[in-house]
């Protein structure tokens, strides 16, 4: 067995790291000859970490039109409270990533948990919606941690090809809570009303602190953590945003990621009120969306990952949102006559499932380019995403419920910025470009 706090390499390459001896280690990690149930435990444990944000976001989406009315405000209004939670887990990851590097994962882990429990139960008898926007901020600044340290813990775990598979098996484990959230949200619905998703939120977070306190193991020892503060931090996120490549995939994924959320916060609307579905067809369909995520991010990390650059993939999968968009944009402005629910959830589809393309990857690409202070690249890498995300998504209701025209545009807008960003800072027809570790 190897001694503690020691780096060892299995067969197929994933790098483990040991947990030195300590309170805060968390649970033992078990010899080399089990190594392979501890992996599996602990990719369950990241994936419903990385799944806390869809379920957040997605399980409310149904009840978007019920909370206007249960709180008499306009629709602008009520996603304003999609908007808080967004900005929430862009500012939180800037404060966990750094404190996750110099006091390991799980303290800061454990903490932003009992933190999301507290907020998302207050979310559940909030009476005004000025009070749902606090504490849905609240709830996504604890809830960032989960996100920052889940990708904290791949980087230590794992490195080059190996990083960008692990990341797209987290897809097809995170990328189930898409799928079922709407769907039960629809179903939660039925029964009662939009306070229930909170409820229903609160109960998965205590579920999961405890699964958390219980199982996983600390994945940063002591010896490989940063003991300064705050000007230090500063200093190494400074380093990582000079580092062209890494800025670059970090501009790519996050602008990515604001079509994606452009398309969250007004597809309820769009659907429901433009198109007159329920919210149980709207839940089946944005659950359809979902597998497609889930399929095309398997096909990343099984067959494309390995066999094809990590760049071309990436480019491969701009070029699909960005073609999407383009049609949805077409479709919504009436180019082609009155058009059905049904091609507008094609479009729809496709975009959603090029995301698979496009996320993984330029998270591996850019981690590639960091061997320490994985915490505060990857609070880096979630703050870019989310703050873009969370700046276009109020821009899609600028013109109120009924047209999809402004969702489109944004969408559209987003994918352009993103391809700009790939082509002009990560360069990758240069050889450096795959230059690993340029970052210390």
């Amino acid at each position: 067995m190897p001694e503690r706090g020691r780096t060892t390499r299995d067969q197929d390459g994933p790098r483990t790291r040991i947990p030195s001896a300590g309170t805060d280690a968390g649970p033992a990690v078990p010899p080399l000859g089990t190594r392979r149930s501890v992996g599996l435990l602990v990719t369950l444990i990241l994936g419903g970490l990385t799944a806390v944000p869809p379920l957040s976001m997605d399980m409310y989406l149904p009840a978007l039109p019920d909370v206007t009315d249960a709180l008499h405000a306009s629709a602008a209004t009520v996603q304003l409270t999609l908007t808080a939670c967004l900005a929430g887990m862009a500012l939180g990851q800037l404060a966990v990533g750094p404190m996750s590097d110099r006091w390991g994962r799980r303290r800061p882990l454990i903490a932003g948990l009992l933190v999301y429990i507290l907020a998302t139960a207050v979310c559940a008898v909030a009476p005004t919606i000025e009070l749902l926007v606090a504490f849905r901020l609240l709830q996504g600044l604890a809830g960032a941690a989960g996100i920052v340290i889940a990708r904290a813990v791949v980087r230590d775990l794992y490195d080059g090809v190996d990083m960008a598979r692990f990341f797209s098996t987290l897809m097809l484990i995170s990328g189930v809570a898409p799928i079922l959230a709407p769907l039960l949200g629809g179903q939660v619905l039925r029964i009662t009303d939009w306070r229930g998703v909170f409820y229903i939120l609160t109960v998965i977070g205590i579920v999961l602190t405890a699964v958390v306190w219980r199982l996983l193991p600390e994945t940063l020892p002591p010896e490989r953590r940063h003991d300064g503060g705050t000007a230090e931090a500063l200093r190494t996120m400074r380093g990582l945003l000079a580092d062209r490549v890494f800025t670059g995939y970090m501009l790519t994924g996050g602008f990515a990621f604001a079509a994606l959320f452009a398309y969250i916060s007004a597809s309820p609307f769009v659907v429901q009120e433009i198109y007159g579905a329920s919210p149980q067809t709207y839940s089946v369909l944005f659950g359809v969306n979902s597998i497609g995520l889930v399929i095309v991010g398997q096909i990343n990390g099984k067959i494309l990952v390995g066999r094809v650059s990590l760049d071309k993939v990436l480019a491969v999968g701009l070029a699909v949102i960005t073609v999407a968009s383009a049609a949805l944009l077409l479709m919504s402005a009436g180019a082609f006559g009155e058009v059905g629910l049904f091609p507008v959830a094609a479009g729809l589809f496709v975009l959603m499932s090029a995301m698979s393309l496009c996320m993984p990857n330029t998270n591996a690409l850019a981690l590639m380019r960091t061997r320490h202070s994985a915490g505060s690249a990857s609070a880096l890498l979630g703050t870019s995403s989310f703050l873009v995300g969370a700046i276009a998504t109020p821009l899609v209701g600028v013109a109120g419920e009924h047209t999809a025209v402004p969702m489109a545009v944004v969408q559209l807008a987003c994918s352009l910025v993103a391809v700009g960003c790939f082509m002009a800072l990560c360069r990758p027809w240069r050889k450096q470009a795959y230059v690993k570790g340029a970052v210390s």
